[in-house]
Formats: structure tokens, C-alpha cells, sequence
């Protein structure tokens, strides 16, 4: 785990690449941490794809959301969400809002999400539906008054997510680690899930199950050995994306034998 602040800042950065690469975020989204040394503040990135993310681009901000000493950088509208649920939770280290294609089909239809495998247990079961339009009347279903991200706040209560009714989720976690974890495991479970109620009733885990399964994620092995995993597909990634050497062009026989003779001058 991270033991310092700028080894702090790089796993922010890194947990929004693990999440673009695992599907989770897109163009859109993006993941925060708690400032490890002052709780109230914490970090998010300058406005970026979060496969972009660096912990150079990373904007320190008060509760209120407010850049700590200004920020030159374009800045993400919905950064409310992140401060007002550090402020009614102290306990998260670290939030992910997302709007995955894998939770969508929920959303669209206001289906509840349901573990369906044991890792998809971080989510718990059911958990709480926030409906901006109840409470803001017609918006741009954006999340950006602290009033929006007050009452996102009191919907998730002390759940592990919300789902956001026609927008997306918000996860929260004790760690940047523990974050991604979820996100990551309950996308995964509401792919399941939504594939699942194409063939008929789902089979959900019962509330013993969901909580003795959520347990795993107690335990920092199973975290650490999906974050390194994680972690190695993006390097992949990046290799991959990185231009190819040019490779040298071949010489042809009759280039070889003249400097063969050149040499034997």
C-alpha cells in the first residue's frame, strides 16, 4: 500500500488507469482519494480521460470542493459528489462515479442490483437508488451543486454504492485500492446479472452469503492480488500502444559481397 504522499498521488493516477482498462470509466468518469495526511481535503484530477491521468494532473481540494490555492487546469463539473461524501462519510478514502455500459441496462430499467457470484458481494444487496429529478426537478443530470452532491450523499447512506437513476454509479472505498476493487467486481456483477435475466429468474446470493462473501475483500490479499494483476494489464497496454522500432533494412546480397571484397582490399 501506499506509504507516502507522492507514492499516494501515483496510485490515485494509477486507479484511474486500472478503471478506464478494466472497463469501469470511459471518456467520462473518474476516481478520488482522501488526502492521506488531512482528511479534509482530498485529490482528483484535472479534467482528463482517465486513462490520461497523471499525479502531475492531480488538483488538491478542500470539502467544499474548492482547488486548495486555485488550479489553472480545467476542472471536472461533477466534482461535488466527491467532496460531500467525504464530508458525510468519514470513513471513505476514496470514491469512483462511473457510468459503465455493464451497469446500464440497471439503470435504464430501475432493476435492482443483486449479487449474483460471490465476488460481486462488495456491492451488497440492493443497494440504494438516488433519483435527481425527485428532488431537482428537469437538470442536464449532471452532479454539480454541492446541494446535488449533498443529496447523493444521503442516498448512499453507509452503503458501498449508489446507482443514479438515467446517469451512472458512485462507489466508495476505505482505500483507492478497495475502491477500484469494487468497482471493478460489481461491473463485472451487473454484466452477470443483466445477461443473467435474458434466461430467466436470477438466482441471487442470500444476505449471509453476500456478507460472509464480502469478507474476501476484508482481507488485503485478495485486494492486492487483483490490484497487481490490474496493474500489469495496463502496463500491457501500454506497450502495445507504444510505436513500433523501425526496423533496419535489410541488406541485400550483392551489398554483402561488395563489402566482403572491400574488406579483403
Amino acid at each position: 500500500m501506499a506509504n507516502s504522499l507522492k507514492e499516494a498521488r501515483a496510485e490515485l493516477a494509477l486507479a484511474n488507469r486500472i478503471a478506464a482498462n478494466e472497463g469501469v470509466l470511459d471518456t467520462f468518469g473518474h476516481v478520488s482519494m482522501r488526502h492521506p495526511d488531512n482528511p479534509q481535503r482530498y485529490f482528483l484530477s484535472r479534467s482528463s480521460a482517465p486513462d490520461m491521468v497523471t499525479a502531475q494532473g492531480l488538483i488538491e481540494y478542500d470539502l467544499d470542493s474548492r482547488p486548495v490555492g486555485g488550479a489553472d487546469a480545467a476542472q471536472y463539473s461533477e466534482r461535488v459528489i466527491h467532496g460531500e461524501i467525504y464530508k458525510a462519510r468519514p470513513d471513505v478514502m476514496a470514491v469512483c462515479h462511473h457510468h459503465s455500459p455493464a451497469f446500464m441496462p440497471l439503470i435504464a430499467t430501475g432493476t435492482d442490483y443483486v449479487p449474483v457470484f460471490h465476488l460481486g458481494s462488495v456491492g451488497g444487496i440492493r443497494p440504494p437508488y438516488w433519483d435527481q429529478h425527485e428532488e431537482f426537478g428537469d437538470t442536464n443530470m449532471l452532479v454539480v451543486k454541492p446541494e446535488e452532491g449533498a443529496s447523493l450523499a444521503r442516498a448512499l447512506g453507509r452503503a458501498a454504492m449508489v446507482l443514479m437513476r438515467r446517469h451512472g454509479v458512485t462507489v466508495v472505498g476505505r482505500s483507492t485500492r478497495d475502491c477500484v476493487y469494487r468497482a471493478v467486481q460489481t461491473c463485472r456483477n451487473a454484466d452477470f446479472q443483466a445477461r443473467a435475466m435474458t434466461f430467466g429468474k436470477v438466482h441471487a446470493l442470500s444476505e449471509g452469503e453476500t456478507r460472509l462473501a464480502d469478507r474476501i475483500s476484508d482481507t488485503t490479499t485478495a485486494v492486492i492480488r487483483s490490484w497487481d494483476y490490474w496493474a500489469l494489464q495496463v502496463e500491457k497496454a501500454a506497450g502495445r500502444t507504444r510505436p513500433a522500432r523501425k526496423a533496419k533494412p535489410a541488406r541485400t546480397a550483392a551489398k554483402s559481397r561488395g563489402r566482403r571484397k572491400t574488406a579483403r582490399r
